[in-house]
């Protein structure tokens, strides 16, 4: 058993640890939370320059050709210095590049993935609507009507990253209302703008600078070519795009708690109180001891995840557990790192604040760590808790 990274993939973490200590600095990080809904056109830019948004594209189609592991260096390293950041380009990387990989026509593969490995594009995922969240197949109202030489898209989707933006949006929608859900229903491409699609951002609480949309879709047209994968079949063949999206949610977790722990240890060394640093409490250490158990717990489980993914293994079992343990360390450093900060770390003049805000939407997405424990339960045997 080997948990030693590559030479190669040591190089690239430092190449990527030194972009962010340029372009996301903390001051800049803090000005996107105050006055961004996306990442701004230059940085996107930049990161695309250095490869990273082609980094799992096969080279043929103008990518890096790496794996799943390789990834996850790139994402831990940009989820420390920005969730938002993360969220933006995993939602290209992980809803476009990876479904057009997994289910686009070669012609769809020859045009959109090399301009996606330019940061020429970017991408969204229509998945959850306004009933929907955990429920996501209960709750699925949005049809597409086969009408001959094109398709006609009625609908609402809801929290939906970076819609507002997005060149295409990876869109789930029903295509034969009498069958069973998980056998009714199709991934398209639908062009943004489209006559009759408009996004509305959503204010939240955190996760500023990847702003959350509702779309509505009245009378869509899409060309019939821009089907995905077999129509009826889309439930199943979208799996192949939500399992990776949990290693890289979780992976997004990961970030904050190691910003986090990483700030509460500079400031307990730092903060003198009864004579001498905070560091020296033991309840504090113990704090900080608790958070680098969760950390250590985490990253364990989502680079065995990655491996799994890079050895064509099944990891939807360990892909869900690493969403929940992940989840929960970001909670914990967000949460102690408060405490340990004290009034300052309610202000605005800290990050911890930021970190507090971001973590909760990793919390609940893309699902509930109630249902990810359902469905951990059901994968390993036991009957189906939910109805």
């Amino acid at each position: 058993m080997d948990f030693a990274f590559t030479e190669q993939q040591d190089l690239m973490r430092q190449q990527v640890r030194r972009m962010c200590e340029k372009e996301l600095s903390r001051d800049y990080v803090r000005w996107m939370d105050e006055n961004c809904d996306f990442v701004p056109d230059e940085l996107w830019k930049k990161i695309a320059d250095l490869g990273y948004m082609g980094i799992g594209i096969p080279e043929k189609f103008g990518g890096m050709g790496m794996g799943m592991v390789d990834a996850m260096i790139v994402y831990e390293e940009l989820a420390i210095a920005s969730t938002a950041v993360g969220l933006c380009i995993g939602a290209t990387v992980g809803f476009g590049a990876k479904t057009i990989m997994g289910l686009g026509s070669e012609k769809q593969k020859q045009e959109l993935l090399p301009r996606i490995a330019k940061g020429e594009l970017k991408f969204s995922m229509g998945l959850t609507e306004p009933g929907g969240g955990t429920d996501i197949l209960g709750a699925i109202k949005t049809k597409a009507e086969d009408k001959g030489d094109h398709w006609l898209i009625n609908g609402t989707k809801m929290f939906i990253t970076g819609a507002h933006k997005s060149d295409y949006m990876v869109l789930i929608a029903i295509t034969d209302p009498a069958a069973k859900r998980t056998k009714g229903l199709s991934i398209f491409l639908v062009p943004q703008p489209s006559e009759g699609l408009e996004t509305k951002l959503i204010p939240k609480v955190g996760c500023h600078a990847a702003g959350t949309n509702e779309v509505v879709l009245e009378d869509v047209k899409i060309p019939k070519e821009n089907l995905l994968g077999t129509k009826n079949n889309g439930w199943f063949e979208l799996l192949g795009t939500l399992n990776p999206e949990r290693i890289g949610t979780a992976m997004l977790s990961l970030g904050i708690a190691k910003a986090a722990f990483r700030d509460a240890m500079q400031y307990a060394k730092e903060r003198e109180a009864f004579g001498g640093p905070i560091s020296r409490f033991q309840i504090l250490q113990h704090y900080l001891a608790d958070i680098a158990i969760e950390i250590e717990c985490a990253t364990d489980l989502i680079y065995k995840c990655a491996w799994l993914s890079d050895a064509g293994k099944p990891f939807h079992i360990e892909a869900s557990m690493a969403k929940i343990v992940a989840g929960r360390a970001s909670e914990k450093a967000a949460i102690y790192g408060m405490e340990i900060l004290g009034g300052y770390g309610y202000t605005m003049e800290y990050d911890m604040q930021r970190y507090f805000r971001d973590y909760k939407q990793m919390i609940f997405s893309p699902i509930s760590d109630e249902m990810a424990k359902n469905m951990i339960m059901q994968f390993m045997g036991l009957p189906k808790s939910w109805s």
